[in-house]
């Protein structure tokens, strides 16, 4: 392997772990915006939801947590827009999330015999 080789492998080692190191910073940064949107949902949660309604939509995002998080983004949006005059309580809540939750198929099974 001649001089010329060597330095060009280690000018490609030292150009991957570049960005390598790159990689690392834009997916800490992105998973720190995460955090912040993250704590900004759930501080405007908190101003609009009664305890009880806060309990409710947490043990949907233990089951569900799409779901959850779609209702989450949904109560943010009518916050933000002023639509909510009121905090939301549990009836209200169950209210809500029987209007979000998708129509269910019911099949039926026959048997021919």
């Amino acid at each position: 392997m001649g001089d010329d080789e060597l330095a060009e492998l280690r000018r490609k080692r030292l150009a991957q772990l570049q960005q390598q190191s790159l990689d690392q910073h834009a997916m800490q940064d992105e998973m720190e915006r995460q955090k912040q949107i993250d704590a900004q949902v759930h501080a405007v949660l908190m101003q609009i939801l009664e305890p009880e309604a806060r309990e409710r939509l947490n043990t949907i995002k233990l089951t569900r947590p799409d779901f959850a998080r779609a209702v989450e983004q949904q109560l943010v949006m009518l916050a933000q827009s002023g639509r909510l005059k009121q905090k939301i309580n549990d009836e209200q809540m169950k209210s809500l999330l029987q209007q979000l939750q998708p129509a269910k198929k019911d099949f039926k099974i026959t048997r021919k015999g």
